[in-house]
């Protein structure tokens, strides 16, 4: 039986997905022998993260999104299963990404915010961090990066090579990711240094601002080489070698879209455009600053995360021609809530759904965001889940999944059983998150009740609003005033929660 997605625009990669046969795949620990002269299947699952780059909660199709084309993602979320309460690491790239790499949220993760160091990349995670690359590199795996890593300038101990990745291609500093078009990716393999890999065709304008320089990055002037193509060549590569070695293997892809700079080649744009060339919506032109000046803001959106999706239908064919579709468990999210730079109207598009809040903001919109799980024949086909959860279980859910242990100190639990429809999945007590910038931000996630407070950095006592996210999802209703008791406890978890940090100070 063949199932094919079509949009109404012909796009360059499309293929049909074949509907799998439920197979048997028995999962078994690694950490034991096999008794018996039956052989014991003990192949560990290949693991794939893709993450978007500033994705709102509703801007895929199977999250509620009408105007924006995204056949694959949806049909992965049909033969997978939905999640409806899941939580990003923080509201912005690098802490979001620590989050992810360590298994502890904000308030003990190394990395809490976007500090940059000159002139390429950000501070770096600290080589006592344990990362679930590392995990998994113990375990047996091979390890690739492809994207934004955004956790350590080149060659300091928060490199991607020093930090767990066999391999790594892609952007190292998040500033020079703001431009889709760079002179240059990074190319780094472990226990070598990183090297410089020209993308041809490509010169960029500096846009270097007062006392902190970033040479060679800026808006594009001559176009080759779109950087998130190179990408995910390098990553599809990556999987059809690892398939060959026949190696289970970690594919992290955090990819730059849909982040400002809005930019895209130009066919790609052509499902957002009429007969005529003009953008289908009714434009308001971004002129330009520090991102690139954009005439077709909407439709380049739009046509950003439809290029997105494609590169998802073409990483599941891969995995499909490498018959390796049922041995791999892939996972789509987004690092935090959309954003509205470059511009971006999230408005427009519903980019929060019914969610407060866009990216930087510690309310819904902030940092709920969408999350699907795939694994032909392992979970269930058209599945939706509210269990609450967040990016510091996925280092739990890893470990579990390659037989092996987290590290002691983690604040995430194994998503396992839900995934695969299993009993006896643990709930968090609470899931929290801080943020140091915009005068320091406090959230906490504790069963119905959402609590946030802002301005901490100021006033350590500042009100503490709550919400009753099972009446009021959009988060309109303060309710603190109504339940003291609550907010008792939360005062408890935001003093509780966290461990000072000398470099991300909240107060």
């Amino acid at each position: 039986m063949q199932k094919t997605i079509t949009s109404g625009a012909e796009r360059p990669s499309t293929f049909s997905w074949t509907v799998p046969l439920i197979l048997l795949f028995v999962f078994v620990s690694c950490t034991g022998d096999s008794e018996g002269d039956g052989e014991l299947d003990t192949r560990k699952p290949n693991i794939v993260f893709i993450m978007a780059d500033d994705l709102g909660y509703g801007d895929l199709g199977s999250y509620g999104q009408q105007q924006i084309k995204t056949p694959y993602l949806d049909q992965l979320a049909a033969e997978g299963m939905r999640f409806t309460q899941h939580y990003s690491g923080s509201t912005v790239c690098a802490p979001s990404r620590s989050v992810l790499m360590t298994g502890l949220h904000t308030g003990h993760t190394p990395i809490r915010g976007n500090r940059e160091h000159n002139p390429i990349g950000q501070f770096p995670i600290p080589d006592s961090a344990v990362t679930v690359a590392e995990l998994l590199q113990k375990a047996g795996y091979k390890t690739g990066a492809f994207g934004k890593w955004g956790l350590g300038y080149p060659g300091s101990e928060g490199s991607p090579g020093k930090q767990g990745f066999d391999y790594f291609y892609g952007y190292n500093g998040q500033r020079r990711a703001h431009f889709f078009y760079p002179e240059f990716l990074f190319r780094e393999e472990a226990g070598k240094e990183p090297v410089r890999v020209p993308l041809k065709g490509n010169e960029v304008r500096d846009t270097s601002r007062p006392g902190f320089e970033h040479p060679g990055s800026g808006p594009p002037v001559k176009r080759g080489t779109y950087s998130q193509d190179a990408i995910m060549e390098e990553a599809l590569s990556f999987v059809e070698r690892q398939a060959v070695e026949d190696q289970p293997f970690f594919a992290y892809l955090p990819l730059n879209i849909p982040h400002a700079s809005l930019t895209l080649p130009e066919s790609a744009l052509e499902p957002y455009l009429d007969e005529e060339g003009n953008s289908i919506f009714k434009e308001e032109p971004f002129e330009g600053g520090h991102y690139a000046a954009q005439p077709m803001p909407r439709a380049t959106y739009a046509a950003m995360i439809t290029l997105l999706d494609d590169y998802v239908g073409r990483l599941i064919r891969k995995l499909r021609e490498q018959d390796i579709a049922e041995q791999t468990l892939v996972i789509f999210t987004s690092d935090n809530g959309p954003h509205s730079e470059g511009g971006h109207d999230p408005a427009f598009f519903d980019s929060n759904g019914p969610l407060r809040g866009i990216k930087r903001d510690l309310y819904e919109g902030g940092i709920r965001v969408p999350m699907i799980a795939w694994w032909p024949g392992q979970i269930q086909e058209g599945a939706t889940s509210d269990h609450i959860s967040a990016f510091e279980d996925f280092m739990p859910t890893f470990a579990e999944l390659a037989g092996t242990q987290p590290p002691s100190r983690t604040d995430g639990v194994s998503m396992v059983p839900t995934l695969l429809d299993q009993p006896g999945q643990k709930e968090r007590a609470y899931l929290y998150w801080e943020f140091p910038a915009r005068g320091g931000k406090q959230a906490v996630r504790m069963g119905k009740w959402k609590a946030v407070r802002l301005n901490v950095s100021r006033d350590p006592e500042s009100p503490i609003e709550l919400y009753n996210l099972e009446r009021d999802l959009s988060e309109k209703h303060n309710v603190a005033e109504q339940h003291p008791e609550v907010i008792e406890e939360i005062k408890q978890i935001f003093e509780e929660a966290r461990t000072p940090s000398e470099y991300f100070t909240l107060f």
